[in-house]
């Protein structure tokens, strides 16, 4: 089997003086660190305290299953001589917490638009979605549905 090991650090930032004394008495900040890579600011969401303008854990999930998927899908139109000219996806993912608190994710959905140079090629490449899905490492790795929902156009 061939393996690929990912390190990064996470430090927190968000110590205000007092630790973790009390639920709004600290930040959610931290620091995501990858060698050779800028840092990534990130906090909670701000359901959770958190500051809106950094990134948040649940945005990142859903942003690792959407670029997965479309590394795939660029992949496999390459190899399929399919010339992909432009790719948008607005994905959505949707967090369900319980009263009792936890939670999970129950779904995330691609909606990626894409636009190729040959218009005879179109249903072709929106079959290669279902294949990009197939491959997609971050998809095959969660435990909810994964749907995808693609439009291609040539344009």
């Amino acid at each position: 089997m061939n393996e690929h090991h990912y390190s990064l650090t996470i430090k927190w930032t968000g110590n205000r003086g007092k630790g973790t004394t009390g639920y709004r008495d600290y930040d959610r900040s931290h620091t995501i660190s990858i060698t050779g890579k800028p840092d990534l600011l990130g906090s909670s969401d701000t359901a959770f305290q958190g500051d809106a303008a950094k990134h948040n854990p649940e945005d990142l999930l859903v942003a690792s299953i959407s670029t997965c998927h479309m590394l795939w899908f660029l992949h496999l139109c390459a190899d399929a001589g399919i010339v992909v000219t432009g790719y948008t996806d607005n994905a959505t993912g949707t967090l369900h917490i319980p009263p009792t608190g936890g939670g999970r994710f129950t779904e995330v959905t691609l909606h990626p638009a894409v636009t190729i140079t040959d218009r005879s090629r179109t249903e072709e490449a929106n079959e290669l979605h279902q294949k990009a899905h197939e491959k997609c490492f971050i998809t095959n790795s969660v435990n909810f549905p994964v749907r995808c929902e693609g439009v291609c156009k040539a344009g």
